[in-house]
């Protein structure tokens, strides 16, 4: 039997406040998700201003990195250099924004944002993943 560490409820209220300070400090209006490693929601947290479909895309970006175990924007490459049959599979959503969250080797969760940019979404991912000092 293997042990591995799992995010507890602090844990994600620390990734959901650095990542909410980073996005404020930016003024970037956007969706914060936050998965277990089987894609379970844990937080949504949709900030003042974000668009409403947002609340939907932010999730599927976390549960990409979580199942995938790799940031989601890997398969939107994927399917930008022509591989885009891998739309078909199901629930990956291939856009930037998805960071797993990786501890001691173990993939336990991810972040998913949506609102802005793609490479700005992951930006405010990683600032909240940093919080939990790793």
């Amino acid at each position: 039997m293997k042990s591995k560490p799992v995010l507890t409820l602090d844990d994600v209220k620390k990734i959901a406040a650095a990542a909410e300070a980073e996005a404020i400090k930016n003024n970037w209006a956007v969706t914060i998700s936050i998965v277990d490693d089987g894609g379970h929601l844990l937080w949504l947290q949709r900030l003042d201003g974000a668009a409403p479909v947002s609340a939907w895309i932010g999730p599927k970006k976390a549960i990409t990195a979580a199942i995938g175990q790799r940031e989601s924007g890997v398969y939107e490459k994927m399917v930008n250099e022509g591989r885009v049959s891998f739309l078909a599979v199901t629930p990956v959503t291939p856009l930037e924004g998805g960071v797993p969250i990786i501890v001691e080797g173990h993939f336990v969760g991810a972040v998913g944002v949506s609102g802005v940019k793609s490479a700005e979404d992951v930006q405010i991912a990683k600032a909240g993943i940093a919080a939990l000092g790793l």
